[in-house]
């Protein structure tokens, strides 16, 4: 194994690591002790390759996020249906939900309201979201006309928007009895669908 290899190696060690720790902690009880015992690594390794507790979890929030925007690009980039596509999506939160993703980033939003270089990193990843979610509300209104009052990105921050809220309240622990959160965003789908066959 080269030095980049194991350096890759390590890198990602303390990256798992670090998710399933946050996972167990939060963000407010992770250590990069904890970090470093879980990756089997001197915590001088974890200070190296990310210089403090904030750099691990930015670089853990990045490579996360990293992995589900090149799902969703080519789940959207697929000739489905877009009210396929958008099941699709809502079976991602699930998958999201499950591997933890969405609690690392929700935890990292809320570090971002008092740290503002964690909200400028949290933005920026974020964005490129709202972005993907743009290009495909834009091709469907080039394939089925307006959509009403909405332009694309308008459209794409609604969209966005309820899938991050509907995470912060699943995270929280809100009864399916009380909030029917899952299947309310499913049942957009239906929306979408009618719309498309509609317009079809």
């Amino acid at each position: 194994m080269s030095g980049i290899e194991a350096a890759a190696g390590t890198r990602g060690s303390i990256l798992e690591a670090a998710r399933r720790r946050l996972l167990v902690d939060g963000h407010r009880g992770l250590s990069t002790r904890k970090v470093a015992d879980a990756a089997g690594v001197p915590l001088s390794q974890l200070h190296y390759y990310f210089g403090s507790k904030q750099g691990l979890l930015l670089a853990l929030l990045e490579e996360e996020n990293r992995r589900r925007v090149e799902r969703q690009t080519l789940m959207y980039a697929s000739d489905q249906p877009l009210w396929a596509r958008y099941e699709q999506a809502c079976d991602f939160l699930e998958d999201d939900l499950d591997s933890g993703f969405v609690r690392v980033l929700q935890e990292m939003i809320a570090e971002g309201w008092s740290n503002e270089q964690i909200a400028e990193a949290v933005r920026a990843l974020l964005s490129s979201w709202y972005d993907l979610l743009t290009e495909v509300v834009t091709e469907a209104e080039t394939r089925f006309g307006p959509l009403g009052p909405f332009t694309p990105r308008e459209m794409a921050t609604l969209i966005g928007n309820i899938f991050m809220g509907s995470e912060a309240l699943i995270l929280l622990g809100f009864d399916r009895d009380v909030l029917p959160i899952r299947t309310a965003l499913r049942r957009i789908g239906v929306v979408i669908r009618q719309y498309e066959e509609a317009a079809s």
